[in-house]
């Protein structure tokens, strides 16, 4: 397997990704709907959109969109999905290691996340509001969580606000 930036061919494939991974029996799952919205918004990130490939197959997919803390620029990571099939291989974890770095590498202060602390501590993501972010929405609690890169500074406090899309799901 390995890790790389999604192309404009594998649009298609990523999808079905999210689909599958998403997929509750209820029709089309949020998270496909969420990933059409991201690429036609201007919070879309290509260079934060990966794909993990086995033998030539997608078989999962990351994407970070732009989002604020105040009005500093950083991150939203998500959605993240993997093929239903071949989930707890780490492949999941890979597109994880593979986003904080690029995000990291390429300045980023800060990425934020809705996910479950178990899984997304390994990474180093904190609850927001040990570092003085609000998430969007109060209810998410703790599971809403950030992860400071190396642009970060303490000033940075405030609520978190995703691209566009986040604020029309249902």
């Amino acid at each position: 397997m390995i890790v790389r930036r999604e192309r404009a061919g594998d649009v298609a494939a990523v999808r079905a990704v999210q689909s599958a991974a998403f997929d509750q029996g209820h029709g089309e799952p949020v998270e496909a709907r969420l990933l059409d919205a991201l690429r036609r918004c201007d919070g879309w990130i290509p260079e934060l959109s990966w794909v993990a490939e086995d033998e030539g197959r997608i078989v999962g997919h990351c994407v970070s969109s732009r989002g604020h803390v105040g009005d500093v620029p950083c991150v939203g990571l998500g959605p993240i999905g993997v093929d239903p099939a071949v989930q707890r291989a780490g492949i999941g974890s890979a597109l994880v290691h593979a986003s904080v770095g690029a995000a990291d590498a390429s300045g980023e202060p800060l990425i934020a996340l809705l996910g479950s602390p178990a899984y997304y501590s390994r990474f180093g993501f904190v609850r927001s509001s040990t570092l003085g972010i609000d998430p969007p929405e109060a209810a998410w609690g703790e599971h809403f969580q950030v992860l400071p890169l190396t642009a970060w500074r303490e000033s940075m406090v405030g609520t978190f606000r995703y691209s566009a899309p986040f604020d029309d799901l249902s």
